[in-house]
């Protein structure tokens, strides 16, 4: 690859980041037959791609068979899906302690119940171990996703027109 100029190095690499899944694989292990003899770890060096994924694409094109990937499924289930009644546990533990906005200038509902608290309610009145709870960052985005806000209960204020009403009527 000392051959190769810096220029075609950036267009190989550029083309292949705009590849994904099997072509992507495809395109890599077919340029690394082509012009590193087969060689993954001179592509690697290279060009900066991975080993194992120039080896997965050989093989794939080898034997015509590619692999499928499912990208929905990757990562982490939200906390809601992994544990079903947690929704309705929290908003039977927040909502005695909750106000909506006085102003009513958003639909979250504010509450001075903290996210340290809720998980530790959880653990001692619902029933739950402290291994299956997430932590407290992810209690909070529970509490947001349900329509909570951390916020002290504020005091509705009347507003200036009212009160010139209310000192009109008096007159």
């Amino acid at each position: 690859m000392d051959s190769f100029s810096e220029k075609l190095k950036k267009t190989l690499k550029n083309a292949a980041k705009k590849l994904t899944g099997a072509k992507r694989r495809a395109f890599e292990a077919q340029t690394t037959i082509d012009y590193f003899q087969g060689n993954t770890r001179k592509a690697e060096r290279a060009l900066c791609w991975g080993r194992e994924t120039i080896n997965k694409g050989m093989k794939e094109l080898e034997s015509g068979i590619f692999c499928i990937e499912r990208y929905r499924d990757r990562g982490q289930k939200k906390t809601e899906v992994r544990l079903p009644n947690i929704a309705e546990d929290v908003r039977d533990l927040v909502d005695p302690q909750s106000q909506a906005d006085p102003d009513f200038r958003s639909t979250f509902a504010y509450t001075r119940v903290t996210t340290k608290a809720v998980r530790k309610a959880l653990i001692d009145e619902k029933g739950y171990s402290d291994e299956e709870l997430p932590c407290e960052n992810t209690i909070g985005n529970v509490l947001n996703r349900l329509g909570y806000r951390l916020r002290r209960v504020q005091k509705s204020k009347p507003k200036k027109k009212y009160l010139k009403l209310m000192k009109y009527l008096q007159m």
